[in-house]
C-alpha cells in the first residue's frame, strides 16, 4: 500500500482519563478538518498498527482529524477478558469522545467511529449509547455482533466492511446488517480475508471509509 501525500497536519499525542485509567492516543488535524474519526483497534492491536494509520492517513487526506486510540493500557493489553469486555471499551470510546468535544480544535465538529474486529463492536455500542453524538460508524473486518442487543438502538448511519474470502465475518455482519435499523450500508470485498493483505484491498477500504465519512460528517 502506498502512503498518501499529506500537508498541513498537526499531529499531537494525547492522555485521556476513563474510569480512573489512562487511554493514550495519537490525534492528527488536517487544516480546515470537516469532522473527526476516533479509531477502536481489534484485539491485539493499538495505535501503531499499520493498517489503521494507513486508513487514518488517508482520512486526514479527505480533510478529516484522527484520532488512534489505544483502549486498554500497557498491563491490560493481555488480559483476555479486558480485550473482549465490549462495554469496557465503549465507555473508553465514549470517554475519548467527551474529551474530543472539550477541545478547542474538535468541540464543533462532527463525531465518527471506526472500528476493526472487536473494535467495531465497541463502536457500535458507543454508538447506541450517545445516538446525539455520533454521525457515522465504519466497521472493517468487524465483530458488529459483539454489539448484541444495541444493534436495533445505532442511529448512525454504519458501513460494514468485509473481506469476501473472511467467510464466517462475512455471515456475522450479514446477521449484524439485519438487525441495524439506521442507514446501513454492507460492502464486500472480492477475494480479500481478515486482515486485508492482499494488493489494492486496504486501499478499497479506506476509499469506502473516506467517501461514507465524507458523507455523514460534513456539513452540508
Amino acid at each position: 500500500m502506498n502512503r498518501p501525500e499529506i500537508a498541513d497536519v498537526i499531529e499531537r499525542e494525547v492522555a485521556i482519563t476513563a474510569g480512573g485509567r489512562t487511554i493514550r492516543g495519537t490525534l492528527s488535524l488536517p487544516q480546515g478538518a470537516a469532522g473527526v474519526v476516533v479509531f477502536a483497534h481489534g484485539s491485539g492491536s493499538g495505535r501503531y498498527s499499520p493498517r489503521n494509520q494507513y486508513v487514518a492517513q488517508v482520512l486526514q487526506q479527505a480533510g478529516l482529524a484522527t484520532l488512534l486510540l489505544d483502549l486498554l493500557e500497557e498491563d491490560e493489553a493481555n488480559d483476555r477478558s479486558k480485550v473482549f469486555d465490549i462495554a469496557l471499551l465503549a465507555h473508553r470510546l465514549q470517554a475519548a469522545a467527551s474529551w474530543l468535544a472539550g477541545q478547542a480544535e474538535t468541540a464543533g465538529l462532527r463525531l465518527g467511529y471506526f472500528g476493526a474486529s472487536t473494535g467495531a463492536g465497541a463502536a457500535l455500542v458507543a454508538a447506541a449509547r450517545t445516538p446525539e453524538a455520533v454521525g457515522a460508524v465504519v466497521s472493517r473486518g468487524g465483530r458488529p455482533d459483539l454489539a448484541a442487543d444495541a444493534l436495533p438502538l445505532v442511529t448512525a448511519p454504519t458501513l460494514l466492511i468485509v473481506g469476501g474470502d473472511d467467510e464466517i465475518v462475512v455471515e456475522l455482519n450479514r446477521e449484524a446488517f439485519m438487525r441495524l435499523q439506521c442507514d446501513r450500508q454492507l460492502e464486500i470485498v472480492p477475494g480479500a480475508t481478515h486482515l486485508f493483505p492482499e494488493p489494492g484491498a486496504l486501499e478499497e477500504v479506506a476509499r469506502l471509509a473516506s467517501g461514507w465519512f465524507r458523507r455523514c460528517l460534513t456539513p452540508s
